[in-house]
């Protein structure tokens, strides 16, 4: 095997995973779009999405700025030089990192030190298994943090909230699944898909659920208690009512598919590994000889544009748009303007705001700030960033990350450092809706995954501190035109979170009698 030309297609793979949305994810999106009501902060949010995938392709820059842990899964004809096909992989990543396509994201577990190139031990994850056809088969998946933080495993027999006692039957696992959809709000930035294994240990249970996420979401699974677990989690996880971002709306699930393996009599597991509407992953058919690609996977059927509407959805957004109380923020911002805001509404930030993730609140809760932050803006976020030639900093890829994380530190801070207004994702919990209400802050929510959206928003780095952390996990000096997001937790003790958490909650428990026989 050619090794430049085998290199060359990991990249080729890697580069098209990161930044071109597969077809049938495509076909998902906008069939969600359709069902959507216009004028509603989901149909928004979709319009939103739409837009960043748009963006992706044209600038060939990555669909979410989490590029996740690689995932590669590799079936060889026997004789073919495993080895020649890793250090391929090994290189192309390097190679993406470098150019931007993929976010450095290898963490030392133990010192927290970041390789800056995607390398370390156990990354990227590379999975290879022997076939008798001609032909390599490489899949790669990009899931992000964001969604991999929902995936959930339940033992069965179990109690569940909202819909009682899951026994060991086709019944307790749809329980299983129903609840994972619950449990993943808005969190894993839905509507997502979810991949789900029964059987098994607990490590092969999330294998065989990642495994799903390979499948085509258009496919028909040949089980039929499997087909029919599918068809009603895809029917009924929708009336939940969690929608895009956990916003509330039609579409929490795009995508459902289930497989099956044996297991020992004391254990039943059932493992769902959870992915974002940023569904990145694709495959490709390998010469064995020369390396080339000859046939790319996922990519069947015409490549939709998701930004195309029709004349009556253009007039609707065109008179939500005109109806639309939009609030301009530009830091320092008084407690008297965060007080004037509630949940629901749309701001408009201008000028700077910060970028803080995990590092950057477990330092805060330690040590002094790098910057002045009183009447500041925090972005729970983790670019992918880029140095020119001449030394300067570019944004290639900038959503939101999810903020449950900072749950611990978040009150605390904004207290101690008199920050007014957070950005992020899937909201926070009941010790940050306090301290907003303490303080005076407020809680953005930005569109997950919409990371060329909001890109684009930032029209200049004027500065960095806290690199030690790595590029990720660096406090970055953004400066921003434009940049929209959502109120969902205001200085007044309400939470869309809750409520949707609350509603969704309720709704779960209309399907705990039994369905299969």
């Amino acid at each position: 095997m050619n090794k430049e030309t085998l290199q060359q297609s990991m990249y080729d793979l890697i580069v098209e995973t990161s930044t071109n949305l597969p077809k049938d994810v495509r076909r998902a999106i906008a069939s969600a779009k359709e069902r959507e009501n216009a004028g509603t902060r989901a149909a928004m949010s979709l319009d939103t999405i739409s837009n960043n995938v748009k963006m992706a392709d044209d600038n060939v820059s990555p669909i979410c700025q989490d590029t996740g842990l690689p995932t590669f899964k590799i079936k060889t004809p026997v004789g073919v030089n495993q080895m020649e096909i890793k250090e391929a992989i090994y290189a192309a990543m390097v190679q993406a990192t470098k150019d931007g396509k993929l976010r450095p994201n290898s963490v030392d577990s133990l010192t927290g030190d970041n390789s800056g190139d995607n390398l370390g031990l156990g990354t990227p994850v590379i999975k290879f298994d022997q076939w008798e056809k001609d032909y390599i088969d490489a899949r790669l998946i990009l899931k992000g943090g964001g969604c991999e933080n929902k995936n959930i495993q339940y033992s069965l027999p179990c109690e569940l909230d909202g819909l009682g006692r899951a026994g060991r039957d086709l019944d307790g696992i749809r329980k299983c699944v129903m609840h994972s959809v619950y449990q993943a709000q808005g969190q894993g930035c839905s509507a997502g898909f979810i991949g789900v294994g029964i059987g098994g240990d607990r490590s092969s249970g999330y294998d065989l659920a990642k495994e799903q996420l390979f499948r085509a979401v258009d496919d028909v699974n040949p089980n039929e208690d499997l087909r029919k677990l599918e068809d009603y989690v895809m029917e009924h996880a929708n009336e939940l009512g969690i929608g895009t971002m956990g916003f509330g709306g039609e579409t929490t699930l795009l995508g459902c598919k289930a497989g099956v393996m044996n297991r020992i009599p004391a254990s039943f597991f059932v493992s769902v590994a959870y992915n974002c509407w940023a569904f990145r992953r694709l495959g490709v058919r390998l010469d064995p000889q020369t390396g080339s690609i000859d046939e790319w996977f996922y990519q069947e059927g015409e490549k939709l544009d998701l930004t195309q509407c029709t004349e009556a959805e253009l007039e609707s957004a065109a008179a939500k748009e005109d109806g639309q109380n939009v609030v301009v923020l530009e830091a320092p911002i008084t407690e008297e303007k965060i007080r004037g805001l509630k949940v629901g509404d749309v701001v408009q930030i201008n000028g700077r705001m910060y970028t803080g993730r995990d590092a950057i609140h477990k330092h805060l809760s330690d040590n002094d700030a790098p910057v002045d932050l009183d009447g500041q803006i925090i972005y729970h976020c983790g670019p992918v960033m880029l140095k020119d030639e001449e030394g300067n900093w570019h944004v290639k890829a900038a959503g939101p990350t999810t903020s449950i994380r900072e749950e611990p530190y978040q009150g605390d801070i904004m207290k101690r450092f008199g920050i007014r207004a957070v950005i992020g994702k899937g909201g926070m919990g009941p010790k940050t809706l306090a301290a907003l209400k303490d303080h005076g802050g407020v809680y953005l929510n930005a569109i997950g995954g919409a990371a060329q959206y909001y890109a684009d928003c930032i029209k200049g780095v004027d500065g960095v501190d806290l690199m030690q952390f790595g590029i990720p996990e660096a406090m970055w000096h953004l400066n921003v035109e434009g940049f929209t997001a959502v109120v969902t937790m205001d200085s007044h003790g309400n939470s869309l979170h809750e409520e949707v958490d609350k509603s969704s909650l309720e709704k779960l428990a209309k399907f705990k009698e039994p369905v299969f026989k």
